[in-house]
């Protein structure tokens, strides 16, 4: 279990180097949800996500040896570039195992961002077992996308700013993949805020996380199909669950027509540029998934990394 000072201790690591996202507001907004709505935008994070907040985290804290060795990761995207980002500025290498289905835009960025990259089927071949092998096979130290404590703590960072910036939140929303950013966040939130509620938001076709938790245990899923490619986790993470199962509320679904038209507001009225799975609690939110009437609410916009031809295409969907 992580604890607010592993926050703390994250949040002192990033100073002067993560971003310290703006939060977001909209009349528009509070007017069609009925609440006070606060938006941590981390689409403006380096890399495009919350996600260089646990890499550079974790490999901060290796040893010089191990970072000179260089690291290995596996990850649809976002978790890739901020490793590749991260590596970089901390005089490491690194390697990514990637879905051979990753949008063109984030493989292109994680090999720009100077990484090694290896493809493989998400579909028929297991990631965890492939990045464990290489790592072996290669001396290099394994960053998961969220099952390690620094990686998790780092996430948390995100809830810590939104606190310090607005600090009487009665609700806070977070997307929800492999449970690293909600499993950090829930943590800074219940020690600042005990009585906050903390609901973690799913796609529809990929709701592991809300299954595990209604059966007190993991439970695996088929590889879900959505455009919410953040989110296609087929299982919790082990580490993850221990946290959420504790600290998390609720979890929530929404479906892919409704993060559509999630993205089509955020873009519109507030001139933000969020891929599916970053959009995914809002969406939840503006969709009515979420009771919120009257509360002061916090949402984690968790990224933006989404190519323009592949933004055109989904927001030609939602406007159909």
């Amino acid at each position: 279990m992580i604890t607010l000072d592993d926050v703390h201790a994250a949040a002192a690591r990033l100073e002067g180097v993560a971003h310290r996202t703006p939060v977001l507001r909209s009349r528009t907004l509070d007017a069609r949800t009925g609440a006070s709505v606060h938006l941590k935008a981390e689409c403006l994070q380096r890399g495009g996500a919350f996600k260089f907040r646990g890499a550079y985290n974790m490999i901060s804290s290796l040893p010089e040896e191990a970072r000179r060795r260089g690291v290995v990761a596996y990850s649809s995207g976002n978790h890739a570039q901020a490793v590749a980002i991260a590596a970089g500025m901390l005089g490491s290498k690194a390697t990514i195992l990637m879905p051979a289905d990753t949008p063109p835009a984030k493989m292109e960025a994680t090999r720009g961002y100077g990484a090694e990259v290896v493809t493989y089927d998400r579909y028929t071949e297991d990631r965890e077992a492939l990045g464990a092998a290489l790592a072996g096979e290669r001396g290099l130290e394994l960053v998961p996308p969220y099952e390690h404590p620094a990686i998790m703590a780092g996430q948390g960072t995100a809830a810590l700013e939104l606190l310090a910036e607005v600090p009487d939140l009665d609700l806070l929303l977070v997307p929800v993949g492999g449970g690293g950013l909600i499993a950090g966040c829930s943590t800074a939130a219940k020690a600042l805020r005990p009585n906050i509620r903390v609901v973690g938001v799913e796609p529809e076709a990929g709701d592991d996380t809300r299954r595990s938790l209604q059966a007190g245990e993991r439970v695996r899923i088929e590889t879900p199909r959505t455009i919410a490619d953040g989110q296609q986790a087929d299982i919790p993470g082990r580490l993850t669950f221990e946290v959420n199962r504790q600290r998390v509320d609720a979890v929530g679904v929404v479906a892919d027509a409704e993060i559509l038209a999630g993205m089509a507001f955020l873009f519109d009225r507030m001139k933000l540029v969020a891929e599916p799975s970053g959009a995914s609690a809002f969406s939840a939110l503006l969709a009515g998934r979420i009771e919120a009437a009257g509360a002061r609410v916090g949402v984690v916009i968790s990224g933006g990394n989404v190519g323009v031809a592949r933004f055109c295409e989904l927001l030609g969907r939602a406007a159909a």
